[in-house]
C-alpha cells in the first residue's frame, strides 16, 4: 500500500518555503506564457457575455456615443447591440430617423446596418425613449 506523506506549515524549512513559493510562481508563469495567443484561454471572456459595439442594461445605452468614420456615398457599417438583462426597458432598439426598430433578446447579439455615406449623428433610443445614444458618423 503507499504511504502519503502530508507536510504542515510547521515542517517547512525557510529554504522550502523559498523553493516552495519559486516553483508556484514558475508555474503561474508558464500558465501565462502558454495563454499568451492560446483560443482556448481566451473562452474565459467569452463565458462573461456575447460582446457588441452597444450594450443594454439596467443602465442604459454603454457607451452611449460610438463613432464610427464615413464610407462615401452608399456606405453602410453593421453596428451590434447586446442586452445583457431582463432589468431594462431597453428591450428593442429604435433609430427614430431612419425608421429602424429591432428587438434585443437577451443575451444575443443584434446586427443592426446603418447608412454611413456621410458625416452625421443618428440617434437611437430604447422602445419607450427613455435610454437614448447615439452613432456619430465621422468624416475621414
Amino acid at each position: 500500500m503507499p504511504s502519503v506523506v502530508v507536510l504542515e506549515a510547521r515542517d517547512y524549512t525557510p529554504r522550502m518555503r523559498v523553493s516552495h513559493q519559486a516553483m508556484t510562481a514558475a508555474i503561474a508563469w508558464t500558465i501565462g506564457l502558454v495563454c499568451l495567443g492560446s483560443a482556448s484561454c481566451s473562452k474565459s471572456s467569452a463565458a462573461a457575455g456575447p460582446q457588441a459595439d452597444v450594450t443594454a442594461s439596467e443602465h442604459g445605452f454603454t457607451p452611449a456615443s460610438l463613432n464610427v468614420p464615413s464610407g462615401g456615398p452608399g456606405s453602410h457599417r453593421t453596428v451590434t447591440f447586446v442586452r445583457t438583462t431582463d432589468k431594462t426597458c431597453a428591450t428593442e432598439v429604435v433609430f427614430p430617423d431612419l425608421n429602424i426598430e429591432k428587438k434585443l433578446p437577451l443575451n444575443q447579439v443584434v446586427p443592426v446596418d446603418l447608412p454611413t455615406d456621410s458625416a452625421k449623428t443618428l440617434t437611437f433610443q430604447c422602445g419607450m425613449a427613455m435610454y437614448k445614444g447615439a452613432v456619430v458618423v465621422t468624416a475621414h
